[in-house]
């Protein structure tokens, strides 16, 4: 329950997209929970984007690539 008393439902899929829409415009992301971290990587792949993944204890980074930089 959040602090008004009412059960809060997250739609992680919703969370995910937000998330993949902050790396698109150039922001780093966070997530806290392996299954948002999985459905933000099959976003960024479907969508060809490029990040690097920071894998901590307490969640996963997602920092956006060099939109100059060739892939290699």
């Amino acid at each position: 329950m959040d602090v008004t008393g009412k059960e809060m439902v997250l739609d992680r899929k919703a969370m995910a997209q937000k998330k993949v829409d902050k790396i698109k415009a150039g922001l780093s992301a966070f997530a806290e929970t392996k299954e948002v971290s999985e459905l933000i990587r099959k976003q960024l792949a479907k969508e060809g984007i490029a990040v690097h993944e920071d894998v901590t204890e307490v969640g996963s980074w997602f920092i956006p690539g060099d939109k100059g930089a060739a892939k290699s």
